[in-house]
């Protein structure tokens, strides 16, 4: 195990009896799993390569349930890990020994929805594609659509300050987000924003979005919905040179065009996902666009048009568009499902880095060039129109040693992100996979600021304290 965890609290675990018994005393008994073999279903989550067994695993259905858990825990010095649906991929909800876990995914209810406000307040464990599906009869939707929508949670996405392919029209979860429900440590209630569109005073919900579970446990959240767009199409436009797609983003955003999405693939994942989702792909070029926009039928027209001029000179070797609904889905299904269909055919880790757009073909020219020099492979799809890249290196987890490499490679390919003027994380966060990055892309004022922050919401360090901060340097609990 290349990545550290702390070392448990001897006197915690000597008491996991006692902890457990006034765990029981808050919550219905099927709401607490205590068992091995019960709690193994936790003790990893996205990132499978690394796991522990927690001490304990806890589902409340309320707020209060909430607060009365993270009140006693307070008291007793017990660590906790929020959890949402457990689809991170950076580490973000591997718990500890000496840790509880709170998974919120029993609460998944929509409290309200108000299309005069164009606002829903749900619970934290509703998945977020069921948000969508929850305002789409009267035309709505809720823009941020990770990969894993199907299965993650607001409560993660709010954690991680999720994205997705859409992210590039209508912004992150952060762009989205109107006001929380959180739990502080000491089992205090508070509210933070709300239905209105600003809020008086410090913005504590941008501190909250993306704190990664360290500040407070979010119970509920009141999330923008927006009117779904008269029609949308999609468009393929694959190329002989990786460096001709990546400027033509560059081209598209310099232009002044915003796409509602803008997807990059490579010749490996075209092959992967083409395999698995039969999306019609072209399979001889070496990287492909999937261009999305929206609009009336001569506002789609017209911006298709004007794409098409732009990427002309990039000489692309397939351009198609859609022609109808079976079409697009087919053409979002392969994008969809690219970490799946990459699974079926090897091991890999998937990166999350944000690069400025103009040097993207600078940076995937490196990346192939790093991959390479560890002997292994690399799949490229990722968000090419706001820069926020997912190379999945891929390896053979039976071949000792292999995995520690697509580690470093992963390693030097985030390094590389910061080094062209981007940044660590753009939608997975930091977790434990990129915690001793930190000190790449942050000096030691910078960090000790960021620990100071978190220090006021948990001078004790228990809300998912093995995550974000090197181990080394950080603050005493």
């Amino acid at each position: 195990m290349t990545i550290a965890f702390p070392k448990p609290d001897e006197a915690v675990l000597a008491r996991r009896r006692e902890i457990i018994e006034g765990l029981g005393r808050l919550v219905a008994s099927e709401a607490l799993i205590v068992s091995e073999d019960e709690r193994r279903a936790f003790e990893t989550d996205g990132l499978t390569a690394y796991r522990q067994m927690p001490l304990a695993v806890v589902l409340p259905s309320t707020t209060q349930e909430v607060s009365s858990i993270l009140r006693f825990c307070h008291q007793q010095g017990v660590k906790v890990v929020p959890r949402g649906a457990g689809t991170s991929l950076c580490g973000g909800a591997i718990p500890q020994e000496d840790a509880i876990v709170l998974g919120v995914a029993k609460m998944n209810r929509v409290l309200d929805i108000s299309f005069e406000n164009r606002t829903a307040r749900v619970q934290a464990g509703i998945t977020n594609l069921a948000i969508s599906q929850a305002v789409a009869h009267e035309g709505f939707f809720y823009a941020p659509d990770p990969s894993s929508q199907l299965a993650c949670t607001i409560a993660g996405n709010i954690a991680m300050n999720s994205g997705g392919a859409h992210c590039l029209k209508y912004g992150v979860t952060t762009n989205n987000l109107m006001g929380v429900t959180m739990v502080l440590l000491d089992g205090t209630v508070v509210e933070i924003g709300g239905e209105h569109l600003d809020s008086p005073g410090y913005d504590l919900l941008g501190l909250i979005c993306g704190s990664e579970g360290q500040l407070g446990v979010v119970t509920e959240a009141v999330v923008r919905i927006l009117r779904a767009a008269e029609g949308a199409r999609p468009a393929l436009f694959g190329f002989e040179k990786a460096e001709d797609a990546g400027a033509c983003v560059a081209a598209i955003i310099g232009a002044g065009i915003i796409p509602v999405a803008l997807e990059y693939m490579d010749k490996p994942a075209i092959q992967i996902c083409e395999a698995f989702a039969h999306a019609g792909y072209p399979l001889d070029v070496e990287a492909m666009l999937i261009v999305e926009v929206e609009g009336s039928d001569a506002e789609i027209d017209d911006m298709l048009r004007r794409i098409v001029a732009i990427a002309e000179p990039f000489k692309p070797k397939t351009m198609k568009v859609s022609q109808s609904e079976a079409e697009s889905a087919a053409i979002w299904k392969g994008r969809k499902s690219a970490f799946g269909a990459t699974g079926r055919v090897a091991d890999y880790i998937c990166m999350d880095g944000t690069i400025p757009t103009g040097q993207l073909p600078y940076v995937l020219r490196r990346i192939d060039e790093i991959v390479k020099s560890y002997g292994l492979g690399v799949a490229n799809v990722f968000h090419a129109g706001d820069g926020n890249l997912h190379p999945l290196v891929m390896f053979n987890t039976n071949v000792p040693g292999e995995m520690e490499k697509a580690e470093k490679a992963g390693e030097d390919i985030l390094k590389l992100c910061v080094e062209v003027g981007g940044c660590l994380t753009g939608e997975h966060g930091v977790g434990i996979e990129k915690r001793d990055l930190m000190t790449y892309q942050f000096n030691a004022v910078d960090l000790e600021q960021q620990m100071r922050v978190r220090g006021v919401f948990d001078p004790r360090w228990l809300l998912n304290p093995a995550k974000v901060f090197p181990l080394e340097g950080r603050f005493a609990a």
